[in-house]
């Protein structure tokens, strides 16, 4: 019977340190792989709504932006872990693959990753459809924020991290590495 006590107790002390790595969506519940979120941003009236999929210059390739109206809630998105532990549970600076759900006119991959467009600055843009990439949830103060990294997981090596952030052009804000990151919140539809 004691050894079976001690071993509820170990656990019970454990479980609260598990949880504190989980991250939280808006009503304050663990984000689950494979549930549908929409992903908003943290700080509201700075310029757009929910992340969306769009196509840039004409080529039937969808990119990741952010919504032009703050109202809008954006796509439908869920994560994966890349390692797959049998946790449900996304937690933080856990690899994770992110794919946005919805009818597109391109029927390519809503797999997030990053692809370098030759644009006026040479930027990282999140596009839909790559696999090489991983993202990552980091606690950002009162929100998070999505990192990306260029590694190889199963091997535990990054060849690079940056921050996701903003980058407006011609009034539409594309996902891209930035210095400056998107403060972001999880809402479960």
């Amino acid at each position: 019977m004691l050894p079976l006590l001690l071993s509820a107790l170990l656990l019970w002390m454990m479980m609260p340190q598990a949880l504190s790595d989980a991250v939280l969506d808006t009503d304050g519940q663990t984000l689950k792989a494979w549930t549908t979120y929409y992903v908003l941003p943290g700080v509201h009236g700075q310029g757009g709504g929910g992340l969306t999929l769009r196509t840039r210059n004409g080529k039937c390739l969808m990119y990741v932006a952010q919504d032009e109206s703050n109202t809008s809630s954006g796509t439908q998105a869920f994560f994966r872990p890349v390692n797959s532990t049998g946790s449900a549970i996304i937690k933080v600076s856990m690899d994770v693959k992110i794919a946005f759900l919805g009818e597109h006119k391109c029927k390519n991959s809503t797999v997030g990753d990053l692809d370098y467009l030759d644009g006026p600055m040479g930027n990282m843009y999140m596009r839909a459809g790559l696999v090489d990439v991983w993202f990552k949830i980091e606690k950002d103060g009162d929100y998070y924020k999505l990192q990306s990294c260029l590694s190889d997981s199963s091997k535990g090596w990054a060849v690079a991290c940056g921050n996701v952030g903003v980058l407006v052009e011609d009034g539409k804000r594309w996902l891209a590495w930035s210095y400056e990151a998107l403060p972001v919140v999880f809402k479960k539809v």
